[in-house]
């Protein structure tokens, strides 16, 4: 039996697109580094030294956007897109976790 189908993600421009891939990976990689978490060391080392240039093509993508006339976050068509790519579980590694969990 095939898994429920994920509803589509919303219409983006290229450059919205860019700016949520580029913020997932971001994301990705805190959850990677947050001390709160278990793991070792070089796993967040290594985490750590790759948010450097994810960041930065973060940046880039929101440059890009402000560059094109995109002055406005679509903020609910923006936050439709990371629930459909599991953006809700990605960004909860990036919090504390709760007493329970520890």
């Amino acid at each position: 039996m095939l898994p429920p189908e994920l509803p589509p993600i919303p219409a983006l421009t290229r450059a919205e697109g860019e700016l949520i891939d580029r913020y997932l990976e971001v994301v990705d990689l805190l959850g990677r580094i947050n001390p709160a978490r278990p793991g070792d060391t070089y796993r967040g080392l290594r985490a750590a030294q790759a948010l450097v240039s994810k960041a930065t093509a973060l940046r880039e993508a929101l440059a890009l956007m402000h560059q094109r006339g995109e002055h406005e976050v679509h903020a609910p068509t923006l936050a439709r897109a990371l629930r459909v790519l599991d953006g809700e579980r990605r960004a909860a590694r990036v919090a504390l976790p709760s007493d329970s969990d520890s």
